[in-house]
């Protein structure tokens, strides 16, 4: 996709592409507040996404589960961003877990997507191990943990909570931060996937997602 065509669709889809004042060098790409619809997104079941409306607000839910089977061991449940790719990023994200209390309740943010069995993801837990609460490579096998350090667990509550990705492919970066956008609760270094898709969404939990915004360097789309 040339950049002409994608201009065209981020005016189109109410995604804006101005310069970020603190991040002079990764440009806004995409920024939702689904008060329009959710047309950017491709959820894998779409039968269990909608966009909610209350009031003034709007905000995009993954309110049931899912009947997407992977390829490999891997999430069910989310959608990925339309058209765009991207290499160095920041992603921001209001995400709120709906989902009852258990080990693995979650919410997952997803990046580096190549296809159906070949990408990243992060996995907020409320208990980590092997399986939850890390950053996840899933690359042609079931999914595994990358993550270099990481928190015991993310402390969901029925409250909104803003979540934020880095990604430097130069260094190999990844950092994942909770509410708490100073100290990472997650980080490691990677290189496998330099550039690709982003999404939202969970391994298998519901949620809900508002204000995402993405800044970062476009690469073309695969």
């Amino acid at each position: 996709m040339n950049k002409l065509i994608i201009s065209a669709f981020l005016l189109n889809c109410c995604v804006s592409i101005t310069a970020i004042a603190d991040d002079a060098d990764l440009p806004a790409v995409a920024k939702e507040t689904f008060t329009k619809g959710a047309a950017n997104w491709e959820p894998k079941d779409p039968a269990a996404w909608k966009v909610v409306k209350k009031g003034p607000e709007s905000f995009y839910s993954m309110f049931k589960d899912s009947n997407y089977q992977p390829e490999v061991r891997s999430p069910v449940n989310f959608a990925l961003l339309k058209e765009i790719s991207v290499s160095d990023f920041v992603l921001d994200v209001d995400m709120r877990s709906t989902q009852e209390v258990y080990g693995h309740q979650d919410l997952c943010l997803f990046f580096g997507y190549q296809d159906a069995s070949h990408f990243y993801y992060v996995h907020l837990g409320r208990e980590a191990d092997a399986h939850a609460n890390s950053i996840f490579l899933v690359n042609g096998k079931p999914r595994v943990s990358i993550a270099q350090k990481r928190t015991e667990g993310t402390n969901w509550t029925k409250d909104w909570h803003h979540v934020r990705i880095k990604r430097d492919t130069t260094t190999g970066s990844i950092e994942v931060f909770f509410d708490d956008m100073k100290t990472p609760v997650m980080t490691t270094i990677d290189k496998r996937f330099l550039d690709g898709r982003v999404g939202i969404g969970s391994f298998d939990d519901t949620g809900d997602f508002d204000n995402f915004e993405l800044r970062g360097k476009l690469r073309n789309y695969k």
